[in-house]
């Protein structure tokens, strides 16, 4: 698979390839990115302090910096695409990725229709399934020629 193809893709993909192929390198880079950037010295923090006196309470937050930045929107195009060809697989458009605008139950429902639902068995509006791309299509006998 070249960059290109990696970075939009077409048509269907298997969880399998969306898993291994997609979830798992894009969670490495970010996580990389997210410990060069407090490595580094980067990440944006915040942090507070309160007393009254007889207790104290710190806590500190943070959000990541400006590699994580720069790699999440570099990584945003490869992770809708990934997304919204696992739901052609499963027979369903892009505007399901709606779904991730409603809380808590939107993302849980993309969650479980892209990374864990088995897709359409057959050809669907999306083409072929993944598991059939690689079985030429079957190809019209021959008509006799007549003379």
């Amino acid at each position: 698979m070249d960059s290109g193809n990696w970075y939009v893709r077409r048509g269907r993909i298997g969880r399998r390839t969306y898993w291994l192929h997609y979830v798992l390198p894009i969670a490495a880079a970010s996580l990389v990115a997210a410990v060069l950037d407090f490595q580094l010295g980067l990440a944006w923090y915040t942090t507070s302090y309160t007393s009254d006196g007889s207790s104290f309470d710190f806590s500190a937050t943070s959000s990541g910096g400006p590699i994580l930045l720069a790699t999440n929107l570099l990584l945003l195009a490869p992770s809708w695409s990934a997304t919204v060809t696992r739901l052609h697989d499963r027979g369903h458009s892009a505007w399901w990725l709606l779904w991730g605008l409603v809380p808590i139950v939107g993302p849980l429902v993309l969650l479980i229709t892209v990374g864990f639902l088995e897709g359409e068995q057959g050809i669907n509006v999306y083409g072929r399934p993944p598991w059939l791309r690689d079985v030429p299509a079957a190809r019209p006998h021959p008509q006799p020629v007549l003379r």
